[in-house]
């Protein structure tokens, strides 16, 4: 496969941006949710509602069966982004408004690119290294800033999110680019089913389902669109136009999440959290000048010509 044309690499951006859309209102919705849930419920349960659907779509469009080496990959994009960040970040936002993860959500840009550059085959710039790495430190001295000198456990939470993320959607969009964007998203939900649904079975029997309106809200938009839709489109976008590349446009995402946070959580926004990512978004954007791959590298069964 050759490098995305020009053609492809807008389309890409404008798909990602679409997911990055998508995403923004994951933090908001899961501060919602856990308002009445236990946080791992509203982490798997979301996984395991939009698991229904995908298999619908695959069924009823006649997918083949992902190839015998191409479950591994898939197995990791359920612990990138079935299980891993959907757990960590409600466990933090019971803890943090979503302003505040927000930020932390900032160093995803660079996490993603590391990703890539370890499974994808992806070799940003140097001056992309080190705008990168820079927005993280700026991310980081928030978090101590705000935690009187300390990352908190939800920080902590944050970060732990924040990689596993990073590694589903390199190995996804990795994948998207011989599975097809909307597929992946669906093959790693089905396999994710056996896996909580025993969990869930037994915090449903524990803890009920009694809760707010407005938690089913939350809950319904996680498992509609942060599980299912809004990968459609971030996966589409992640094959079109490089992970690395692509990735980036989350610097755009803290922001949209202020807004929907102070729209529907009411949440207060002090001028830190949006110096900060400002801060990040301008240090990662001086970045972007020259993304590209130097290297050769046979993904997913299928051979990648670099730049």
């Amino acid at each position: 496969m050759n490098p995305p044309d020009n053609s492809k690499a807008r389309a890409g951006m404008i798909f990602g941006l679409l997911g990055v859309l998508s995403f923004s209102l994951t933090l908001p919705a899961t501060r919602l949710a856990v308002a009445s849930f236990d946080p791992i419920m509203v982490g798997l349960g979301r996984s395991l509602v939009a698991a229904f659907p995908a298999a619908l779509l695959l069924f009823f469009t006649k997918q083949p069966l992902p190839a015998r080496h191409q479950v591994g990959p898939l197995l990791l994009v359920v612990l990138g982004v079935i299980i891993g960040f959907p757990v960590c970040s409600a466990w933090a936002m019971q803890r943090v408004d979503a302003s505040h993860g927000a930020v932390l959500i900032g160093i995803l840009p660079l996490a993603t690119a590391v990703a890539a550059f370890l499974w994808a085959g992806e070799r940003p710039s140097t001056r992309f290294w080190i705008s990168s790495i820079s927005g993280s430190l700026t991310v980081v001295g928030f978090s101590l800033s705000a935690g009187s000198g300390a990352l908190s456990p939800a920080d902590l939470a944050l970060i732990a999110a924040v990689m596993l993320a990073a590694l589903g959607y390199a190995e996804g969009g990795r994948l998207a680019r011989v599975l097809g964007g909307w597929q992946v998203i669906c093959w790693s939900l089905i396999l994710a089913f056996p896996i909580i649904l025993g969990p869930l079975v037994w915090l449903v029997a524990r803890d009920g389902l009694d809760a707010t309106p407005s938690a089913w809200a939350g809950f319904a938009y996680l498992s509609v669109f942060s599980a299912l839709l809004g990968f459609f489109a971030w996966y589409h976008g992640l094959a079109l136009g490089g992970v690395a590349k692509v990735g980036q446009i989350q610097l755009l995402q803290p922001f949209f999440t202020f807004c929907f946070a102070a729209l529907f959580l009411g949440e207060h926004l002090t001028a830190k959290p949006l110096l900060c990512a400002g801060i990040v978004a301008t240090l990662i954007f001086f970045g972007r000048r020259k993304p590209g791959v130097t290297k050769q590298l046979k993904l997913a069964g299928a051979p990648v010509n670099a730049k």
